[in-house]
């Protein structure tokens, strides 16, 4: 039986994101990053992916350090993507507005980015196992995490994560995907938690 084990880093806070630049991370999200990595260490990992931006470059090549040997790639379709034009229609206010910030090319490009990652992580492989780290953004997270439980498109919305957080998905060629760990900092000190949450759910 085929099975891959998905595992889903949250690239570790940003450096002046009010900035709007393709910033790096700031020192606590360095310090998330090493964390992870210490965290992952004896995870026997097939491979490293991350986005193209700065942010989660740096977030794999600080975990990478901790993974000797396991190899790290950059992968445009894990980048910080529109992951759904969702209609706005119904949706709360916040929501409403943050899909108002997409233009034209955004709601064509970035479904088109996820689907392809949804292709190409998001299924068992096609013999043996897989365990692979995708070091991504927020969106695509709550994308596949919708993804694996067959929620409704629009339900990836409201879906956040901590920098640096850990999310785990089995996929198996014997049954449907499995949600093994969500949003996961027992490796985080609780000073380096709830970064990049919304203010409201920040704790």
């Amino acid at each position: 039986m085929a099975t891959r084990v998905l595992f889903l880093a949250r690239h570790g806070e940003q450096d002046r994101p009010e900035a709007g630049t393709d910033t790096g991370l700031t020192g606590r999200g360095r310090r998330q990053a090493t964390l992870l990595g210490e965290r992952l260490r004896r995870t026997p990992l097939t491979a490293v992916h991350h986005g193209p931006l700065r942010r989660a470059a740096e977030t794999a090549g600080l975990v990478a350090a901790a993974l000797p040997g396991v190899p790290v790639y950059a992968d445009e379709t894990v980048g910080d993507h529109l992951p759904h034009d969702t209609a706005p229609a119904g949706l709360p206010p916040a929501y409403a507005g943050l899909l108002a910030g997409f233009d034209e090319p955004d709601r064509i490009d970035g479904p088109r980015r996820t689907a392809e990652a949804v292709a190409r992580f998001a299924a068992p492989p096609a013999d043996g196992d897989v365990r692979e780290l995708v070091v991504t953004h927020a969106f695509l997270i709550a994308w596949l995490v919708r993804h694996a439980l067959d929620a409704p498109e629009r339900r990836w919305l409201g879906l956040n994560f901590h920098n640096g957080g850990l999310t785990v998905i089995r996929y198996s060629s014997g049954g449907p995907p499995t949600l093994i760990a969500l949003n996961d900092v027992a490796h985080l000190p609780p000073d380096l938690r709830a970064t990049g949450l919304p203010p409201p759910y920040t704790f």
